[in-house]
């Protein structure tokens, strides 16, 4: 059994699409970053970084105690090497994969994410800040269509470098994105976006609050974070 440390972001929506296309049990485990669930001294003990998701797998491969992994990619990674699923085989495809999920991880998902911030949260429209995510999300999107020119999945086979992906380009219009301007992105993600697993993943993510709370106090929790906070 996997304990899925979650909230429906981008992130979390991640390992319940791997969850669902492997069939490995599962317990989600609610983390309402809203209300600062993401700072119990249970969660950080599992996830030093504040962030979700994070699991704890109980039946490792090793056989011994439980495993815990914090940060979506390492989670994404964990998985796929426990299983073998979703992960190419060829070491070359296996090499692409990883830059692939990395490329999410440090480049899609932040800049999306600063995208969100400054579109939909922040107290003041900025207008530079908004350009300047939206053009950055236009730009990484027009990567993602370049590399799907001429094959159907990013690496090989569909794999955790899609289920990394595709998440952050559900919200596309609000992220400012079109997707008819990138047309094979945009069969890329009407592929995933009918798969069983897809669907069903999201419909457990709708099983939980879609449409966090963002008043004064809920934006203290979620962007007013510093040092201190960690150290107390």
């Amino acid at each position: 059994m996997i304990d899925l440390h979650y909230w429906t972001t981008p992130n979390g929506h991640k390992i319940t699409i791997f969850l669902e296309e492997t069939g490995l049990p599962y317990r989600i485990v609610p983390v309402n970053i809203s209300k600062g669930e993401q700072f119990r001294p249970e969660f950080l003990a599992i996830s030093p970084n504040n962030r979700m998701p994070a699991i704890v797998d109980h039946h490792p491969l090793d056989g011994g105690a439980p495993i815990s992994v914090f940060e979506s990619g390492a989670i994404l990674l964990y998985l796929a090497e426990k299983t073998g699923l979703f992960i190419p085989r060829d070491a070359r495809q296996k090499v692409e994969a990883t830059e692939w999920l990395f490329w999410q991880v440090g480049g899609l998902g932040p800049m999306a994410g600063q995208n969100h911030h400054f579109a939909r949260y922040a107290p003041e429209k900025i207008d530079y800040a908004i350009e300047r995510y939206v053009k950055e999300t236009n730009r990484l999107y027009g990567v993602l269509n370049k590399r799907l020119a001429d094959r159907e999945f990013v690496a090989g086979g569909y794999s955790i470098a899609d289920m990394a992906a595709y998440p952050w380009v559900v919200p596309h219009e609000a992220q400012g994105q079109d997707l008819s301007h990138f047309p094979h992105l945009q069969r890329w993600f009407e592929v995933i976006k009918t798969r069983p697993a897809t669907v069903r993943a999201y419909a457990r993510g709708a099983e939980f609050s879609t449409s966090p709370t963002v008043d004064e106090e809920s934006r203290k929790i979620l962007f007013g974070q510093t040092a201190a906070s960690i150290e107390r």
